[in-house]
């Protein structure tokens, strides 16, 4: 793999157009809502979240910072990151590649939303290890995904915009793997935007 592939280029993309994105990205949470809330209700009141690939925090980490737990967020763009320091200051924002996670701590719940996708699918595979090593006992990873395994391309800004994903069954495989008991899932969501979402708690 090259730093021109198109996965690698996600990175870069984002940085690139970040305000873009901060323009763009809507604020409200009305179609994510039930499943956030069905994710926090697995993380202990207070609790502490991992959002991987949190962007410039708005809406998810606002939306569970709002309902009382706190927030570390990581994202490879170091414009959005900066975005999300000034807007949250007193929650932990890190600039890094989620491949790369070794934070040396375990969270209460982990949050992979439209995110994880980006990745290749044998980087996919390698974060399920990642997520269970940040684990604490009963916490809920959510992320949305494909059905079924194979690549789709999108477009922002004008530039090529990579989406990978497993099917179901070597997700659920993964999981199971790694400790994690599937507690809800949903494929092509028509009241979450057609997303795919997986809530699962680790041992």
């Amino acid at each position: 793999m090259t730093s021109s592939s198109p996965d690698e280029a996600i990175r870069g993309l984002y940085e690139r157009h970040a305000r873009a994105w901060d323009r763009d990205r809507g604020r409200s949470c009305v179609q994510e809502k039930p499943w956030l809330d069905r994710f926090l209700r697995f993380v202990q009141p207070g609790g502490t979240v991992l959002d991987i690939g949190c962007g410039m925090g708005e809406p998810i980490a606002r939306y569970i910072i709002d309902r009382g737990f706190h927030v570390t967020g990581i994202d490879s763009s170091p414009t959005l990151i900066g975005l999300a320091q000034s807007r949250f200051p007193q929650e932990a924002w890190i600039v890094g590649d989620m491949r790369q996670l070794a934070l040396n701590r375990r969270f209460d719940g982990i949050l992979a939303w439209d995110s994880f996708f980006h990745l290749n699918m044998n980087d996919q595979r390698a974060m399920f290890p990642l997520f269970a090593a940040h684990a604490n006992a009963g916490a809920p990873l959510m992320f949305t995904s494909g059905t079924e395994q194979g690549v789709a391309m999108g477009e922002y800004e004008g530039e090529a915009l990579f989406h990978a994903s497993l099917d179901t069954e070597e997700y659920e495989q993964l999981l199971a793997g790694n400790g994690f008991t599937v507690q809800a899932f949903k494929a092509d969501d028509p009241d979450c935007g057609n997303h795919t979402i997986w809530i699962a708690t680790h041992a």
